[in-house]
């Protein structure tokens, strides 16, 4: 009696071995995949990296375009970025110079730039296109944004 039960919880103990390594195997996430998404998340804020256009999120529906300038290279040049009719857009502008931001859309937009870190412009498009958002003094578009409506 003693030998079968022991065969018994042997048993019970393979598959439930088994049991925890198929379910691992078949609910696997990509964790470098998860931590280079945060991390590329943060990059756009924190990190000392070129920042790059945001599209919209699905939960905010914000687009954020964080523009550095330092010694006369703006960063970025020529993005691209996506954006819905009414919704907002948020430019977070870090510069060494001031300048002034111009936002080619119905209705437009300009923001003057000062020196300075941390400086936040929002604006909405009304009208679906292609808007671009340039730098008047460094003769640059910093991002084309497609409106969709």
């Amino acid at each position: 009696m003693i030998a079968r039960t022991l065969q018994f919880s042997a048993a019970i103990a393979a598959a439930a071995t088994l049991s925890a390594l198929v379910g691992c195997g078949s609910t696997t996430t990509d964790s470098t995949s998860s931590t280079s998404q945060a991390a590329s998340t943060a990059a756009t804020t924190i990190s000392t990296e070129p920042p790059r256009p945001q599209q919209a999120s699905p939960a905010t529906d914000v687009t954020l375009v964080v523009v550095s300038i330092a010694g006369g290279t703006v960063t970025p040049t020529n993005g691209q970025a996506q954006a819905t009719v009414g919704k907002p857009i948020v430019l977070q502008v870090t510069s060494d110079d001031a300048d002034q931001l111009h936002v080619h859309s119905i209705p437009e937009h300009t923001f003057s730039i000062e020196p300075r870190p941390d400086q936040t412009f929002e604006f909405t498009v009304d009208v679906p296109g292609q808007v671009d958002i340039e730098l008047h003094d460094l003769n640059r578009t910093v991002v084309t944004i497609q409106v969709r409506p």
